[in-house]
C-alpha cells in the first residue's frame, strides 16, 4: 500500500528534521526548488518517482520507507510468507503425509492462538504453515460430526495465520485466507465461529478502506443470533458489536449508530467475565479498551484520554489488545498537544507487544508527527523512530 501524499510529506518533514537539516539544505542535497519540497511537505503535490529517488538518497534512507510500500521488517516472518501461500494454494489439494488426532490438533491451534494473540508473529509465522498443511488433510478425510470439528480448528488456523499475513501487510493472502474461513466456518455449522469471522473479514475493508460493505457485513453477521445465551454466543455477538462500532466510528456516519454498537456490547459484557475468547477476547476490560478506540475514531481526544485515565490496563489482557490500547492513548495525546505522554504511551506499547508495534501503520505516523512537535526531538523518540522505520 502507498501512503497518501499528505503521509509522504509528513514523512518526509520528519526525516528531514530527524537529520536536523532545514528545508534549503535538504532542496540544495536533492537538487530540487525549495519551493518544489515545500509543496510536497505540505502534501499539495504529488511526488515523481525522480524526485522520490532523489529526496531518499539526499536523507540516506530507502524510498519504501517514504512511501510506505512497504516498510517491511520481519525479516523471519517475511521469509515464512511464501510456505504459507504454498499451503493456502493447496488448501483443497493437501500432500500425502501423517495426521494427528482432532485432539492433538486442537492444541496445535491453541498453540498457534496464543502465539497471536501474543504478537509473537515471527513464531508463528514459522509454524502455521504445516499446521495448515495437516489441517487439510484432516478436513479432507473427516467424516461426519468429525468433519465439522476438523472444518472449526481450519478456520481458526487459518484464523492465526491470517494474522502474520495482514499485520505485514500481504493483503492479498489476508483476503483469500478469510474467503477460506468463512468457507471452512459454514461446514462446521458453528453460529459462533461464523460470527467470528465475519469479525476477522473486516481487515479485507480496512485494508481498502472500503468501510461502508465493512459495516452491513457486521450487521449482518448479527442477525443470526438475536439473542445470545451461552458465554461464547454472548462473546461473539459482543466482538461484533465493538467492532461495528468502530467501523461506524471510522466512518464519521452519525454517532447514533457508534454509539448504539457499544451500547449493546457494554451490555452484553456486563454479562460474562473477561477472557470468553471467540476469535477475540470479549469481556468488561476489552470493552474499556475500545471505549477509547471508537473515541479516538470519531476524533475526540478529550473523550479518549478521559476514558484511558479513569482505568488502568489489566496485564491479563492479551498483549496486542494492550498495546492497542497504547497505540490509541498515544494518537488521542498527539491531538491535544501531550507529546511527552504521547511518546510514553508509545513506548509502553512497544514494550508490551513489539512486533506489533513495529508493523503498524498509526505507530509510525505519530512518531513523525511527534518529531515535527519537536524543536529538538529525544533521543530516545529519534532512536524508537528509526526502530519503527517511520524516518
Amino acid at each position: 500500500m502507498i501512503a497518501s501524499k499528505n503521509l509522504i510529506g509528513q514523512r518526509i518533514a520528519a526525516a528531514r528534521m530527524a537529520r536536523h537539516l532545514s528545508q534549503a539544505a535538504l532542496a540544495e542535497r536533492a537538487h530540487i526548488s525549495l519551493s518544489l519540497l515545500r509543496k510536497l511537505e505540505q502534501g499539495s503535490r504529488n511526488l515523481t518517482d525522480d524526485v522520490l529517488f532523489a529526496i531518499s538518497d539526499a536523507l540516506g534512507i530507502e524510498p519504501e520507507r517514504l512511501t510506505l510500500a512497504e516498510a517491511k521488517t520481519g525479516t523471519r516472518v517475511h521469509a515464512a510468507i511464501p510456505r504459507i501461500r504454498h499451503a493456502v494454494d493447496a488448501y483443497d489439494l493437501p500432500e500425502d503425509g501423517p495426521t494427528r488426532s482432532l485432539d492433538e490438533l486442537h492444541n496445535m491451534v491453541e498453540s498457534a492462538t496464543d502465539l497471536r494473540v501474543t504478537s509473537q508473529y515471527s513464531r508463528l509465522g514459522e509454524a502455521i504453515p504445516e499446521l495448515l498443511g495437516e489441517l487439510s488433510r484432516a478436513l479432507d478425510n473427516a467424516r461426519g460430526a468429525e468433519r465439522a470439528r476438523a472444518a472449526e480448528l481450519f478456520a481458526l488456523a487459518y484464523r492465526s495465520a491470517d494474522a502474520v499475513a495482514y499485520k505485514f501487510g500481504y493483503h492479498d493472502l489476508s483476503g483469500r485466507m478469510v474467503e477460506l474461513m468463512r468457507w471452512s466456518a459454514a461446514i462446521s455449522e458453528s453460529p459462533v465461529l461464523v460470527a467470528t469471522i465475519a469479525y476477522v473479514r473486516t481487515e479485507t475493508f480496512f485494508a481498502s478502506r472500503n468501510l461502508a460493505p465493512g459495516l452491513r457485513a457486521l450487521q449482518a453477521a448479527l442477525r443470526p443470533i438475536p439473542s445470545p445465551r451461552t458465554p461464547e454466543e454472548i462473546a461473539a455477538v459482543g466482538a461484533l458489536h465493538m467492532r461495528a462500532a468502530v467501523v461506524a466510528a471510522r466512518l464519521l456516519e452519525d454517532t447514533e449508530v457508534a454509539d448504539e454498537h457499544m451500547r449493546q456490547a457494554r451490555r452484553l459484557a456486563g454479562r460474562v467475565p473477561e477472557g470468553i475468547y471467540s476469535g477475540t477476547a470479549f469481556g468488561p476490560d476489552s470493552m474499556r479498551v475500545h471505549e477509547v478506540s471508537v473515541a479516538v475514531e470519531l476524533g475526540d481526544g478529550v473523550r479518549a484520554v478521559e476514558a484511558a485515565e479513569s482505568w488502568e490496563v489489566p496485564a491479563s489482557l492479551p498483549a496486542e489488545r494492550r498495546s492497542h490500547f497504547y497505540i490509541e492513548l498515544a494518537r488521542a495525546q498527539l491531538w491535544l498537544g501531550q507529546r511527552d505522554a504521547s511518546l510514553q504511551s508509545l513506548q509502553e506499547a512497544r514494550r508490551i507487544a513489539p512486533q506489533h508495534v513495529r508493523e503498524h501503520r498509526q505507530v509510525r505516523d505519530a512518531l513523525a508527527t511527534l518529531i515535527r512537535l519537536y524543536t529538538s526531538p529525544p533521543h530516545a523518540l529519534l532512536s524508537y523512530a528509526e526502530w519503527a522505520k517511520a524516518i
